[in-house]
């Protein structure tokens, strides 16, 4: 029966792989697996679980804040704020060698912050900023591997959509293992312990992505030029005012949603609320909010939330057929079978999350795996926040890394034709390098993500 798992996990993904939607894959594939083990008798219905488990998802309170983030994202990206980030910091910038690199990971990070969608976020730098590098001079594969890196920072840094989801799936994961372990009053964590977790290992990861720019710029500076003189601007003090009325709005926005939260002042839902009123109000700014722009956000942000819930459902079906075949025992006998414990486990778990993400977007694996691995590896004692954010940046580094990491294949979409798909795999291996530094780092010290949460909440009440 603990096989008919395994061959129901692989059967998946081939349905997969066959270019089937997530959700109807996820689902389908269980129901089918599930009238198979009942001819059979090997099946342990678990489905009669399946109407309080659909509750559950439709009246999760921290749920709410995915169509809330998407719609904060999707309404700046309409409304040309990333467009003039990267405009006025190119000019900050562009008088260095490697300039335009430190401006495009700048303007990333804000984005990231602001939007949360890696998709997006590559997609935008790609058609605003690559033509620009190219055209002053940049080597094509540095041009693209600081777009690819820098798009891809929304996985990591708060508030993250990516973090919404993974925060809610650990969450009870952390119950789970309490539970196994005979706690029956367990300790919580919180989207919001994610989001302050992930803020140390988000800026370490920014400090280096310029630090490898600035190194470059220093050691081959005709691979990343500075501008001419003649298409600098006007600089001074008319620069300072275009900097600080492009940059204060974004960055206002983004500390009112993640102070509320580090604060205490509000729970993510309500910050994410927080967001996507401060996002009309800059697209007001910039003169964008009419009817014609609310009607396209407001039919993405539907699309967007339509899948990721659409997805939630096919997991459910999935995660309680896989229960009903004895899966999650089979992989709990595995994984604390391995030689090193919950080092040796955390490796596996990582190497295999890592593969996954050639072929699984971020929401499938969280729905999917983690659920499954997340309660054992807790249950060895890991931290929730530790193992979120290793998983976060994980993920980010599989999503960076050729042949098949979707942050490449966006901007292969967008870029032109004269740069070569060669130059854009060259171009992120520098990065690739400083993720897994990153993750090294965070492996030796797991402090980088757990003493700040520690530090805001053991002197407070966590939101």
């Amino acid at each position: 029966m603990e096989y008919m798992a395994l061959l129901m996990f692989a059967c998946v993904f081939v349905v997969l792989l066959a270019g089937y939607p997530v959700a109807f894959s996820l689902a389908g594939t269980a129901l089918l697996f599930a009238a198979i083990g009942t001819v059979t008798g090997q099946f342990d219905d678990t489905l009669g679980f399946l109407p309080e488990r659909l509750e559950g998802i439709m009246t999760n309170q921290i749920l709410i804040a995915v169509p809330l983030f998407v719609f904060m994202g999707v309404m700046l990206e309409r409304s040309k704020v990333a467009e003039q980030l990267l405009d006025t910091m190119g000019r900050l910038f562009g008088p260095l060698p490697g300039g335009l690199g430190i401006s495009v990971t700048v303007v990333g990070m804000l984005l990231a912050a602001s939007t949360g969608i890696v998709g997006a976020t590559v997609v935008t730098m790609g058609l605003l900023s690559l033509p620009t590098m190219l055209r002053r001079g940049y080597d094509p594969a540095v041009a693209s591997g600081a777009i690819c890196a820098a798009g891809t920072l929304g996985q990591i840094i708060p508030p993250s959509i990516v973090l919404v989801l993974l925060g809610d799936v650990l969450s009870s994961a952390y119950q789970q293992a309490q539970l196994a372990q005979g706690s029956f009053s367990p300790e919580t964590v919180s989207v919001a312990d994610l989001f302050v977790g992930a803020l140390i290992p988000g800026l370490v990861l920014v400090a280096l992505y310029i630090a490898w720019l600035g190194w470059l710029a220093w050691r081959a500076p005709q691979r990343v030029p500075a501008l001419p003189a003649s298409e600098r601007g006007a600089g001074g003090a008319a620069l300072a005012r275009e900097v600080a009325r492009v940059l204060v709005p974004p960055l206002a926005l983004i500390v009112a949603v993640l102070g509320s939260i580090m604060g205490g002042l509000a729970t993510p839902t309500e910050a994410a609320a927080i967001g996507a009123v401060g996002a009309m109000v800059l697209a007001a700014v910039h003169r964008r909010l009419r009817l014609d722009v609310l009607r396209e956000v407001m039919q993405a942000t539907t699309r967007v939330t339509a899948m990721v819930f659409l997805i939630f459902i096919g997991a459910a079906f999935f995660s309680l057929v896989f229960r009903g075949f004895a899966g999650d025992e089979l992989v709990h006998e595995i994984l604390t079978g391995l030689p090193g414990g919950a080092v040796g486990a955390m490796l596996v778990v990582m190497a295999v999350m890592f593969l996954l993400g050639f072929i699984l977007d971020f929401i499938e694996i969280t729905f999917v795996v983690v659920p499954i691995v997340g309660p054992v590896l807790l249950m060895m004692g890991l931290d929730p926040v530790w193992l979120g954010v290793m998983i976060a940046i994980n993920l980010q580094t599989s999503f960076l890394t050729p042949p098949f990491g979707f942050s490449l294949f966006y901007l292969r979409g967008v870029a032109p034709a004269a740069v070569r798909t060669t130059q854009i795999y060259r171009g992120v291996a520098p990065f690739i390098a400083i993720q897994l530094l990153v993750l090294g780092l965070l492996a030796l010290w797991p402090d980088l993500a757990t003493w700040l949460p520690d530090l805001v909440y053991n002197e407070g009440s966590p939101p």
